[in-house]
């Protein structure tokens, strides 16, 4: 395990130095700063002067070695707009986030573990074959086209959601705020996590029945239909879990995936998260924003991935983490 973990760190070290670097390269492709930070009655030569205070005329190695330098002691920059921490600026935004992502991977457990595992166990049922298409459907629809659409029906013709915005909150830790403990939090929640689930649910639905069917075919399952062990034994313990393993795989690259999804999502409803940030800053020319916000994603998904991996080598405790034989 101590093996694994060193490895794990010299990956995501290399990982997370990649990603500065292509973050930091493309922050000159995003056009001039100045233009949002000054007026046009600014001189040239004033210009030039706050280019030089800033660093932008600095060389590319000059100016990622100075930043690099920087972030190793936790400063990404200081956003031109809000004139604060650039990281800081990210974090106060990275709740509101993470409430989507949670509230859109409950509802793709509790639906896709038991709509998978009945299109396995009854393939040829009216429900599954429903369900399958259903499935084909969700795959091919835009998660901004979902969140319009039940915005229109739930929000606008039956008047039973909210439409937009993150509602009432309240303090929880760390100066965190959650809307997950309001009924008004709860309530303009549901839309947001519903439509950002809706691209990966039909995913995970097919990924357990696939997976279940195949394990069902196996030999041991066909041995222990032969011992005469008990239906829901068969298909809840010993499928099932064997079932799970490529799941899990999958769901944790998913969950970094879906923080990148809520860019739609929270434009569609206003969601004051670290998609709209994003989006914002990009309008701003506000690269120093930009870049930390491409590096806390890239963390993110780095941090899953291991975690992903320890949740694996748990759950199937012959997969060998260390790569030793």
């Amino acid at each position: 395990m101590i093996a694994f973990f060193i490895k794990r760190l010299a990956q995501a070290i290399v990982v997370m130095f990649v990603i500065s670097i292509i973050s930091f390269s493309i922050q000159d492709n995003l056009g001039d700063p100045l233009r949002e930070m000054v007026g046009q009655s600014v001189s040239e030569a004033e210009r030039q002067q706050l280019r030089d205070e800033l660093g932008l005329n600095d060389p590319f190695l000059v100016q990622y070695g100075r930043f690099v330098k920087n972030a190793l002691q936790g400063d990404l920059g200081t956003s031109y707009f809000f004139k604060e921490p650039a990281l800081d600026v990210i974090l106060a935004k990275l709740p509101a986030t993470l409430e989507l992502v949670f509230g859109a991977s409950l509802i793709i457990i509790f639906l896709s573990v038991p709509l998978g595992v009945y299109s396995a166990i009854n393939p040829q049922s009216l429900f599954s074959k429903a369900v399958m298409g259903l499935s084909i459907v969700g795959i091919s629809v835009p998660v901004f086209l979902t969140a319009i659409g039940l915005i229109y029906l739930f929000a606008i013709e039956l008047n039973w959601m909210p439409s937009y915005g993150r509602g009432e909150t309240v303090d929880m830790f760390w100066g965190w705020e959650s809307g997950f403990f309001t009924a008004d939090g709860l309530a303009h929640l549901v839309l947001p996590c519903v439509s950002l689930a809706s691209i990966m649910l039909p995913l995970f639905i097919r990924l357990i029945r696939a997976e279940m069917m195949e394990v069902l075919q196996s030999e041991y399952v066909k041995f222990a239909w032969a011992k005469g062990l008990n239906p829901r034994r068969i298909y809840f313990l010993h499928a099932l879990k064997n079932t799970m393993l490529p799941v899990i795989t999958v769901g944790g690259v998913q969950i970094g995936t879906m923080v990148a999804y809520t860019i739609l999502t929270e434009t569609v409803f206003q969601w004051p998260g670290m998609g709209f940030l994003f989006l914002e800053a990009i309008n701003r020319v506000d690269t120093p924003l930009i870049v930390a916000y491409l590096i806390v994603v890239g963390a993110i998904f780095v941090i899953t991935n291991t975690i992903v991996d320890l949740v694996y080598g748990l759950v199937n405790p012959t997969v060998n983490l260390a790569g030793k034989k």
